[in-house]
């Protein structure tokens, strides 16, 4: 029997060794390499979220309206305080106003009229201070210089649908004062914090509108519609 040299010897083992190794790795590979090729499905996971914030609130509605009695109150609580606050409170807006001029009450030369500002909306508003007015002609151009304000307390006055507030409007008859008189053709009158202004036509007679004693002076707003 001829002996193998130990060079041929080694290679043969080392070929056997190869083998065997290349074996093992095909059967590994197979499971491992699904594992890492393919995606897992685990149990518990959400599917990926399309429009969440709609599912959000359908959930939220649903949980609601069937059987969470109690989201259900505070969801009608909070629509009827929705509600409440955009019908009361905040102050008067002059769309939400109407404007008019009481009777003139005289005394001692002076001329005393009330300005008064009537809620005509269907919600709860608030007026604060001092109005702002101006005597105008027929072609709008104001008569006199503006009114001046009288030292007072400003305090906030509550008006309910159809209540008033009144502001007292003083000034001193020219004929006693001597000062340069014109008959006005409307009255503006501009609530507290506002821009806008109300007309009203004027029937209260000649005013003041230069010279001396030709100031008009105005009061802060109380409740109701005169002294």
């Amino acid at each position: 029997m001829a002996k193998k040299s130990p060079s041929v010897h080694r290679a043969a083992l080392l070929t056997s060794a190869v083998a065997v190794l290349g074996l093992l790795t095909a059967c590994g590979g197979s499971g491992d390499g699904a594992a890492a090729g393919s995606p897992k499905t685990l149990p518990g996971t959400a599917a990926p979220a399309t429009g969440g914030r709609s599912t959000d609130a359908a959930s939220a509605s649903a949980s609601a309206s069937d059987g969470a009695p109690g989201k259900a109150t505070a969801t009608a609580s909070q629509a009827e305080s929705t509600t409440a606050a955009d019908t009361t409170g905040g102050r008067c807006h002059t769309s939400e106003l109407r404007a008019s001029v009481g009777r003139n009450d005289p005394g001692a030369g002076q001329e005393n009229f009330p300005v008064v500002l009537t809620n005509k909306s269907s919600r709860t508003c608030t007026v604060r201070g001092y109005p702002g007015a101006a005597f105008v002609d027929a072609s709008g151009r104001q008569l006199g210089p503006d009114p001046k304000r009288s030292s007072g307390s400003p305090t906030t006055v509550t008006l309910a649908p159809g209540k008033s507030a009144w502001a007292g409007m003083t000034f001193s008859n020219p004929e006693v004062s001597g000062a340069h008189p014109a008959t006005p053709a409307s009255l503006l009158v501009t609530p507290p914090d506002e821009r806008d202004h109300l007309t009203v036509t004027w029937k209260g007679g000649p005013v003041p509108v230069s010279g001396n004693a030709s100031s008009v002076f105005l009061t802060v707003f109380s409740p109701g519609t005169g002294p």
